[in-house]
């Protein structure tokens, strides 16, 4: 039985963040990676409107980071910042849990010692 064409369109649009998570380095990979995969996991039985929430957001995620990988490698650039901004006043629409995880995700992302602290090209 073929799956639902809402499921394929959710299944697509993770496979797409898990491949442009690809030019991350190596520890913000790991760590988009994980993150990815437990919130689509989460919202397994999310209800139809979440869903659109929540595919809108992701496809934003999608595009964002896709513009910035493109930019990357047309300029070649050796270090390249990845990720956006996030207004203040979007935080409102946050939910108390996603705050929460928005703060975790950024003392992950920020710390000075990073758990996946591994160097590529090294032999």
């Amino acid at each position: 039985m073929a799956a639902a064409p809402h499921v394929s369109a959710v299944r697509s649009l993770y496979k797409r963040i898990l491949v442009l998570h690809r030019f991350l380095p190596i520890d913000l990979r790991a760590l988009g990676d994980q993150y990815v995969k437990d919130e689509f996991r989460r919202h397994k039985q999310a209800s139809a409107e979440e869903v659109k929430s929540f595919m809108t957001e992701w496809e934003n995620y999608k595009d964002t980071l896709q513009t910035q990988v493109l930019e990357a490698s047309a300029e070649r650039l050796s270090t390249v910042k990845f990720g956006a901004v996030l207004p203040e006043g979007n935080l409102r629409d946050f939910q108390d849990e996603q705050i929460g995880q928005l703060y975790e995700l950024m003392l992950e992302a920020t710390k000075p010692n990073r758990q996946f602290d591994i160097q590529e090209g090294d032999k």
